[in-house]
């Protein structure tokens, strides 16, 4: 995944740090991520959640709001109206780019920001808010008793996540005049909001108040047992999907056309960790899947192996060549099942580098329906003519069986 780090300005006049993950492959669409209060664009949750959605061919910028992370400024100088003004400067930068953005996804406070700025953003059609409070107030639950020397001294150092930041009375009086309801109500935008219900810094009833506010289109989806920063990657990778195939309705994401002498097109594979072996699998917008290892070959076990999907793209074309000749022939064929095996291990193949012995794939075939048996004879021989066992037989040995 290939990733640009830029700059543009922001509401005050300083230089705002972003990054915009890109598609390895067909550009489809691009988001705009607004990361949780006082965090940074490089919070796990954001990297990931960006990744995997570069993966699925949306491009992602997230940036550091003012006087956060490597962005200039002062954050205690900040409020809750000035994040929204860097949000609508995100979205003019990658306006001027020609790639606007069509989705944004905001994360903690950052959730209420983009529920907030969405229909000052004219491109954008579909919002995702992740962990977000109703009331932007509600973030100043987490001051404790620093809010009295804020309201006496006018400032004061607060500790949130194990540091300090100083906050500014400015910021507590803005976030306590603002309320969502109105924008929630009229935002004329699809929404997805994801929560999880053990969240112990933004409670699950947040979620509901956002999704009762909201009109439809508008989905709510759990989180199960994530915690509000969505620390374990298996839960950011699950909000990236949910997001990835969620958008895809309401983007209006097109399929590109293929290249030249490319009939179907090109199935494209990312790596989606470095540290294991999952990878994004693409094959135009509409289709994607995980590829992956074992645990006990160092993988996640997240998706199909590299031979599971060799075994399902043969069992597959059989299924469908069998279908193909049955339809033609109107030959009473209720159903099929083709079971497909192969007797090596991808992992081991990698870490030997070699390749003794044939490949071999026992393929067995189930065919329901009142069929004679010389129909069901035919029907076995049909099998060997799909254009996938043809491909395989060059180097492999396939064995058939038709099962009882």
């Amino acid at each position: 995944m290939p990733t640009e780090r830029l700059t543009f300005t922001g509401h005050d006049g300083s230089e705002l740090a972003a990054r915009l993950d890109l598609p390895d492959g067909p550009h489809l669409a691009t988001a705009l991520f607004a990361h949780c209060f006082t965090c940074s664009k490089d919070i796990p949750a954001a990297r990931r959640i960006s990744a995997r959605l570069a993966g699925a061919g949306i491009a992602v910028l997230r940036f550091d709001f003012t006087g956060l992370g490597h962005s200039g400024g002062e954050f205690e100088n900040t409020t809750f109206t000035s994040n929204i003004a860097d949000l609508e400067l995100a979205a003019q930068s990658l306006a001027d780019r020609g790639t606007a953005p069509s989705l944004l996804i905001g994360h903690s406070l950052g959730g209420a920001a983009v529920l907030a700025t969405a229909r000052k953003i004219d491109s954008v059609r579909a919002v995702v808010t992740i962990g977000a409070p109703f009331d932007p107030e509600h973030v100043t639950h987490n001051f404790g008793d620093a809010l009295s020397e804020i309201n006496e001294v006018g400032t004061a150092e607060v500790s949130l996540g194990g540091r300090s930041i100083r906050i500014g009375k400015e910021f507590v009086e803005n976030v306590k005049a603002e309320t969502l309801q109105p924008e929630i109500a009229d935002l004329h935008r699809a929404l997805l909001v994801l929560h999880a219900p053990r969240d112990a810094v933004v409670g699950i009833e947040n979620a509901a108040q956002i999704f009762d506010a909201a009109k439809h289109p508008k989905s709510f989806v759990t989180l199960d047992e994530a915690d509000h920063l969505i620390t374990r990657p298996e839960d950011a990778e699950y909000a990236a999907e949910v997001i990835a195939a969620w958008a895809t309705r309401y983007l209006g994401i097109k399929t590109p056309a293929p290249p030249p002498g490319a009939p179907e097109g090109i199935v494209r594979v990312t790596e989606a960790d470095p540290d294991g072996f999952l990878q994004d699998v693409n094959a135009g917008p509409h289709h994607h899947t995980l590829a992956d290892e074992p645990a006990a070959y160092g993988g996640t076990d997240k998706g199909m192996s590299p031979y599971g999907f060799l075994a399902a793209g043969l069992g597959a074309c059989t299924s469908m060549t069998i279908r193909m000749y049955a339809r033609r022939k109107g030959w009473p064929l209720d159903n099929i099942r083709v079971e497909v095996c192969h007797d090596k291990v991808h992992a081991q193949d990698a870490a030997t580098g070699q390749d003794a012995k044939a490949d071999m794939f026992k393929r067995t075939v189930f065919l329901n329906g009142d069929l004679s048996d010389d129909q069901r004879a035919r029907l076995l021989e049909i099998a060997d003519k799909c254009p996938v066992h043809r491909t395989l037989e060059a180097s492999s040995r396939i064995e058939t069986v038709l099962a009882d």
